[in-house]
């Protein structure tokens, strides 16, 4: 859902903060609302409160940690929002990665959770993105479908009625400057989409799979999502059809807080380096 993961900042050199996102969903009236059922009612609500989220102002320097068995250029890098796996070193041109929706448990601290995959963000100022978010409010989670797409960098979310354990597929595909960003809820299928949009000025540097914790000004608490395992990933660059995530240089992105304590943990990949599982850990 975000672009450049907000990386621990152990370097100084730092790159351009990217400008603000913000998830574009139309405020609800308090009027269109008063003849609503309690359900529908709070789902209103919880679409009024994604406006609140906000993406970026991330810095692209990565704190890299020694990783005493490297396999095929595999590092381990740190960030505050983001947890999963990223691709570089080449000119992407298709992602995709399938779920089964997690069911979040809503605390007195945590309060969303994302996951998606993408082309660009990890390493540039674009970013092509679509998946799931879980909102936590008023103690309920509320699961919804969006896409983003740079340069508008506005979230859109389309699906409202996805549940834990919805079988969830999605994909960016680039042909020249043109992306198509498809989401398909095979057990819900009002809440999948497909919506191709144009780039001309995407960096395409970057592949990633990736569960995080979205910002509104700072970084939100991270819901409690347990695990998120992520199947089926592919991946193909100008050069590489059909890949997995270690056909590339590949980073395994550990959430953490400012203290540099443990907030959702990525296993290691499966022996065809197409799935893996991150587990929560904190909220904060």
């Amino acid at each position: 859902m975000h672009r450049t993961p907000r990386l621990l900042s152990y370097s100084l050199a730092a790159c351009a903060p990217a400008l603000g996102l913000v998830i574009a969903v139309a405020p609800s009236s308090s009027a269109a609302t008063s003849h609503m059922s309690p359900h529908a009612r709070a789902l209103a609500a919880a679409r009024a409160e994604l406006r609140r989220l906000h993406v970026g102002q991330h810095a692209t320097d990565h704190w890299v940690f020694s990783h005493p068995t490297r396999v095929r250029g595999l590092t381990q890098v740190q960030s505050t929002n983001w947890s999963g796996y990223a691709d570089t070193s080449s000119t992407f041109t298709t992602v995709t990665g399938s779920w089964i929706e997690p069911a979040v448990t809503c605390g007195s601290r945590g309060t969303d959770a994302v996951f998606w995959v993408g082309i660009d963000g990890f390493t540039s100022g674009s970013v092509e993105q679509d998946g799931t978010l879980a909102e936590c409010s008023g103690g309920s989670a509320f699961y919804f479908t969006w896409w983003e797409m740079f340069p508008t960098n506005a979230i859109q979310v389309v699906g409202s009625s996805v549940v834990p354990g919805d079988s969830i597929s999605a994909s960016v595909v680039r042909s020249g400057t043109s992306y198509t960003l498809n989401v398909t809820d095979s057990t819900h299928p009002a809440n999948s989409f497909s919506t191709t949009q144009s780039c001309s000025n995407c960096a395409n540097s970057s592949a990633e799979w990736i569960a995080e914790a979205p910002s509104s000004g700072s970084i939100l608490p991270l819901a409690n999502f347990h695990t998120w395992t992520l199947n089926n990933a592919t991946v193909s660059s100008t050069t590489v059809s059909n890949g997995n995530i270690s056909s590339f240089p590949d980073d395994e992105i550990t959430m953490v807080d400012n203290r540099g304590r443990v907030k959702a943990l990525p296993g290691p990949l499966n022996g065809s380096s197409n799935s893996f599982t991150v587990t929560w850990e904190r909220s904060t």
